[in-house]
């Protein structure tokens, strides 16, 4: 594949997020009530995926572009001993399902990136997270798929694995940028 080739191919894959602009507005606003009210994120992927839900938890417990006071952010595929003990115990489809289990609260919000959309483990933590009463998100690859019509709400982007995963990281900050603008103006602040 030619560099024109892939540059046009990520062009597609960001006019389909551009397409979903509201939602991520609204997934912001969503967010800021839900941890500014005690609640927490839990992110998890695999592979590419799994850096993106560690990108996106970093800049809530960190930052994105304000400073104001860290909020509760948990990237489970990042907890090594957590993943590879459930692993070896229970295989590697229970890998984030029983650590949202143990994890998630009705006030939560779980996000689950994969560009196939049929990761068997992030389908096992939907059920996870439906059970324990978290918000499912789901950040996927073309729609319709498995993960997509089993978590709460999706982003589905067209285009191949790579331009998929490029345009998920633009959704990762496009999140952050609306959950810092809708946080009340008493969070933003660092004391």
């Amino acid at each position: 594949m030619s560099v024109d080739a892939h540059l046009n191919g990520l062009a597609q894959s960001l006019a389909g997020l551009r397409a979903q602009a509201p939602r991520l507005s609204r997934w912001g606003s969503v967010l800021a009530r839900r941890l500014s009210d005690g609640g927490r994120l839990l992110a998890a992927g695999n592979g590419g995926s799994a850096a993106e839900a560690q990108h996106l938890t970093a800049e809530l417990v960190g930052r994105f572009r304000d400073d104001r006071r860290p909020f509760s952010a948990i990237a489970l595929c990042a907890e090594s001993a957590s993943v590879t003990a459930i692993g070896n115990d229970y295989g590697y489809e229970q890998v984030f399902a029983r650590q949202v289990t143990a994890h998630a609260r009705p006030n939560d919000v779980v996000v689950l990136l994969s560009t196939s959309g049929a990761s068997p483990n992030l389908l096992e933590a939907v059920k996870a997270g439906r059970q324990a009463g978290a918000h499912v998100w789901a950040m996927t690859g073309p729609g319709p798929n498995p993960l997509a019509e089993a978590a709460d709400e999706a982003l589905c982007l067209p285009g191949d694995t790579a331009n998929v995963q490029e345009a998920q990281l633009v959704a990762v900050h496009a999140l952050c940028a609306a959950f810092e603008a809708a946080l009340p103006v008493e969070e933003r602040k660092v004391s």
